[in-house]
Formats: C-alpha cells, structure tokens, sequence
C-alpha cells in the first residue's frame, strides 16, 4: 500500500546500473532506506528528488525488507547552499548527525525540523557556521536524552554563580563547588547560551548570535563534550577542518 511521508534525504548511494539506495529522515517513521527505481536516468523523475538535502513528502510504499519511492513533491532542494562550499561540507555533516542517531520506527519529527531549521541557518548570513555547527551537536544530543546538566550545580544545586564546566561530571559546577578544579572556565553568558539551546524548541534555534568570546567558549565546552559522548569520526567535518587549516 502507497502512502506519504515527509523527510529528507540524508544520502544516496548508487545500486546496480540505474538504481539508487536512498536513506531518509521521516516524521513518521525515523530514519529508513528507500529504493529509487531508475533515479540515475538523466530522464527519471526522482533524479533531483533523490540527492541529500531534499526536503518533501515521499510516496512510497513498503516492500518486505525496505521501502521503494514512488514519486516526490519536492519542497526544498537548499539550492543556494550547494554553491557555498563551506555550508555543503556543514551540510553533509549536520546529514552524517542525524544518520547516527535516527533510527527506524521512532518519531523523527523533532529531529528533522533541527535538520531543516539548519539547513536553512546556513543560508543565514547573519549567523556564524560554527555558531550553528554547536548549536546542532548540542541539541541533537539533547534530543538523544545525553544533554549535560547545565541549570544547576552537578555538586550542591545551586543555580548561582555557574563557573566551571566538567567533561567528567558531564554539567556545571557553581564558584564554591569548582573552583578548586581543573574544569573548564565559563561565562555566564555562554552557560546561558546553552540553557538555551537546550530548553528551546527546535523551529526557534537559530534566531540569536553571541560574542566572539562566548563563541570560542561554546567550541570548547561543547567540542570536547561532544568527543567525550559520540564515539564516531564523521567524514564530511573532518575534510571541512583540514580545508580550514590550509592543509589541502
């Protein structure tokens, strides 16, 4: 039986002479693959339909060990930022992300919104790409249930004077508690700033910037955590991070 979904493409893989292996991200069903009966054909219909970033309702309909698509109305192809090469490389990672910690029979709708609204972020530019870089990794682990605790003291639970920030203890720590530590340092703007990451419904996630100084605390605080919980090299960031230094 045929029936819609709403999703996006998170990549797409060639399979045998014409075919296409397409992974989405749906509201309704999480992540699940697809088959693309002759997308490679410069004359099929879900040619354009079947290239990461696509956004849309899919018809397709349940074979008995995956899906296989039917058609698309296609609502946003993101063209604009395939001709920026640092929003592709973000793009693609944002789409690595999403391919981690979706999984099937969930309801993907949470995370797909973080995945459009970011998409559409780097297009923005009024916003900085590492500020939206932080912003996606901080909330999809929220999303996953591994937010660090960051509105009150992991020590005495104090909502005051929030200093230090522990990898270890995974959340903040106030003056009295951490400053005897090694812990990372941190503002009272930048703990804030991920409060609010953190309460804010995704749709409303990338409508504020921050200062140069709360920015470089967010990468610390933020990269390390994120290498701290997620045990996965993602392909596309790595490329983006050599680029940047001038190493290629």
């Amino acid at each position: 039986m045929q029936e819609n979904v709403t999703g996006m493409v998170l990549k797409s893989s060639p399979i045998g002479e014409y075919d296409k292996r397409i992974v989405l991200l749906t509201k309704e069903y999480g992540k699940i693959s697809a088959f693309a009966k002759g997308a490679r054909k410069q004359d099929s219909p879900l040619l354009a339909c079947s290239q990461p970033f696509t956004f849309g309702k899919f018809a397709v309909f349940r074979g008995r060990h995956s899906f296989h698509i039917n058609a698309a109305a296609v609502q946003n192809y993101f063209t604009g930022l395939r001709s920026d090469l640092d929003g592709v490389y973000y793009a693609y990672y944002f789409c690595e992300i999403a391919d981690y910690f979706a999984a099937e029979n969930i309801d993907g709708l949470e995370m797909l919104i973080l995945l459009y609204q970011s998409l559409r972020a780097l297009g923005l530019p009024s916003l900085d790409n590492h500020l939206i870089r932080y912003i996606v990794e901080l909330k999809m682990l929220a999303i996953n249930g591994e937010m660090p605790r960051v509105f009150q003291c992991v020590c005495c639970g104090s909502k005051e004077e929030l200093s230090y920030f522990s990898i270890q203890k995974q959340g903040v720590f106030c003056k009295s508690c951490g400053e005897d530590t090694k812990d990372i340092r941190i503002s009272e703007a930048a703990v804030f700033t991920l409060q609010k990451i953190i309460n804010t419904e995704c749709k409303s996630l990338f409508t504020f910037a921050v200062s140069g100084q709360v920015l470089e605390e967010l990468r610390n605080v933020i990269g390390n955590y994120w290498k701290n919980r997620v045990d996965k090299v993602f392909h596309s960031i790595g490329i983006w991070e050599e680029a940047e230094k001038g190493l290629l």
